[in-house]
């Protein structure tokens, strides 16, 4: 397989992965719906850094290891899923003491100040504890390195095109949600949102703890 084809390929790969609805798109929509634009730019961005990360471990072989222990597996997996399960019902919990409809501005859980370190770190924090990605690296990254290409480069190269894509969708919606602005100023909306992104987040938990 030549360079060229791989990461075209590759790209066809990720770019399906990239715009199927889930929660890194739940987390980027509600952020930046509520006008924190600079929050909602730490989320994308957190998302790509822990992206770029399951890419250079991949290269290097670790999470082929960490994989292969079922154990470091399970923990990663249940830390992951009580974090998201968490955030869900604090979410859903909070619309229900009308603590979003306190003001337009009110802080609220899955948005908090307009901070790009905090998104930063939520966006990070949401990525690495999804053991699904590491997964994912493992099994699909390897296929698309050609056969004497260097590993460490090619999987960089890869995990590249992946962030490309996710910051170019993220654009998109980061874009798309300032049409909502204006709606979720009221607080029914506000909670009608956080409802929704709740019961998202919340169900990818249960999700990853089943191991579905």
């Amino acid at each position: 397989m030549a360079i060229g084809t791989a990461l075209w390929s590759f790209a066809l790969v990720v770019g399906l992965l990239t715009l199927a609805p889930g929660l890194d798109t739940a987390l980027i929509l509600r952020t930046s719906a509520l006008g924190r634009r600079r929050r909602a730019w730490g989320v994308v961005l957190g998302i790509q850094s822990g992206t770029l990360l399951w890419g250079v471990l991949t290269s290097l072989g670790v999470t082929a290891l960490f994989t292969a222990s079922h154990l470091a597996y399970l923990t990663l997996r249940w830390v992951g899923a009580a974090y998201l399960v968490w955030m869900g019902v604090r979410m859903l919990r909070d619309t229900f003491r009308g603590l979003p409809a306190e003001g337009a501005d009110a802080p609220a859980l899955l948005a908090g100040p307009d901070s790009f370190a905090g998104g930063w770190r939520q966006g990070v924090l949401t990525n690495l504890l999804n053991p699904k990605m590491g997964a994912f690296y493992v099994a699909v990254l390897p296929q698309f390195i050609p056969a004497g290409s260097s590993h460490f480069t090619m999987g960089l190269l890869l995990a590249s095109v992946h962030i490309l894509m996710g910051l170019v969708w993220s654009a998109v919606l980061v874009g798309f949600a300032r049409v909502l602005h204006g709606w979720l100023r009221r607080p029914r909306a506000r909670r009608v949102l956080d409802r929704i992104t709740g019961t998202v987040v919340a169900a990818f938990g249960v999700r990853l703890a089943l191991g579905d």
